[in-house]
């Protein structure tokens, strides 16, 4: 981890409406086909271009799984030693993705409450909007963030 940039945040020091943004990355066949071998999924939908042809799209999707699985890789920059994932909730996949799109993510801090049986931490929630090249969102989820309070000793 020689490259990891680290930094200490703790639950206060997250603010309501903060945004990140982070660059593209294009979805190709090779992802989807090492997601496919990974997961066991060689639905027709991501793997028989002919098949496909013949369906709504017309072309091969990728695996929704693929895209939140990226996304979230794209929004792993920092290290944060006083945080850590505490889940996803209300994952929708809202457009499909095709080979060679390019995706990037916007995360928001969208919300910020007391943990109900953890009171030295509290959830932060990360809104993450996904979008293709087009600007459409293609995936929307909220990460929770179970990050640690400041000490009562700590400056505020």
């Amino acid at each position: 981890m020689n490259n990891a940039t680290f930094q200490e945040r703790y639950f206060e020091d997250y603010e309501l409406g903060a945004v990140r943004q982070t660059l593209g990355r294009t979805i190709t066949e090779t992802d989807i086909v090492l997601h496919a071998g990974q997961t066991g999924d060689f639905y027709p939908h991501h793997m028989d271009a002919e098949w496909c042809k013949t369906q709504e799209f017309g072309e091969r999707v990728a695996h929704g799984t693929l895209i939140f699985s990226v996304a979230v890789g794209m929004t792993a920059g920092v290290i944060n030693p006083l945080a850590f994932s505490y889940g996803y909730d209300r994952l929708r996949f809202v457009r499909p993705v095709f080979i060679g799109d390019t995706i990037h993510v916007r995360v928001t801090i969208s919300d910020k409450r007391d943990h109900p049986k953890r009171m030295d931490h509290g959830i932060v929630v990360e809104l993450c909007t996904v979008f293709n090249q087009r600007q459409e969102v293609v995936l929307a989820c909220e990460h929770l963030l179970l990050a640690k309070r400041k000490p009562a000793s700590a400056p505020a």
